[in-house]
């Protein structure tokens, strides 16, 4: 059984958001376009950031390696899912980063308090599709989560988009050595 998790495709992280991820909103139409046409998912999940109060993850002085500007504040704009992105076959959403730092959709819980891992095992799924926002930060963490908890994962690089060229390279590099497989190209700010 084979699922797709599509990662933070959140207003902020697309075009015009506090955190805009360049080809966002793309990303966001092109994974509508393959979960419309691909027939191959057992299931689709999708994760949010989903911050309250996330302590030291904020930052009105950002490093924007640990420390970012506020974003996916819960009950703002920028937390709901893009437009472009059609949730109609998403199954359950997985909110992380209420309190504390979150990268990976494997941090998260559902509506029902199940995380990602027990969600998809209980379903039989064996392998995942990861796409979504950005490469080179959540995607990257959700896939080398995914490997870790024992699922065969392949990241489709043609829908993500991630933040800079030399941090998106080196989650190439990461997923490589983690036996993470990839297709296509991620899109990436220049």
């Amino acid at each position: 059984m084979r699922a797709l998790i599509i990662v933070d495709v959140q207003n902020d992280f697309c075009e015009g958001g506090s955190l805009a991820v360049a080809g966002g909103a793309a990303v966001a139409r092109a994974i509508s376009e393959h979960v419309a046409s691909e027939s191959g998912y057992g299931h689709v999940v999708a994760t949010k950031d989903y911050h309250i109060d996330p302590g030291a993850h904020f930052s009105d002085h950002p490093d924007y390696l640990d420390s970012w500007p506020p974003h996916c504040v819960v009950g703002t704009t920028g937390a709901d899912f893009h437009p472009n992105l059609t949730t109609d076959h998403v199954e359950s959403v997985f909110h992380k980063g209420e309190h504390a730092a979150a990268y990976s959709g494997f941090e998260g819980h559902n509506d029902e308090g199940e995380g990602l891992a027990d969600w998809l095992r209980s379903r039989d799924v064996t392998s995942v599709d990861v796409v979504g926002i950005a490469t080179d930060h959540c995607v990257r963490a959700t896939a080398l989560d995914a490997v870790g908890a024992g699922f065969a994962t392949t990241v489709l690089l043609d829908l993500t988009a991630g933040v800079a060229p030399g941090t998106t390279e080196a989650a190439l590099e990461e997923f490589k050595t983690a036996k993470v497989a990839t297709t296509g190209t991620p899109h990436s700010s220049a």
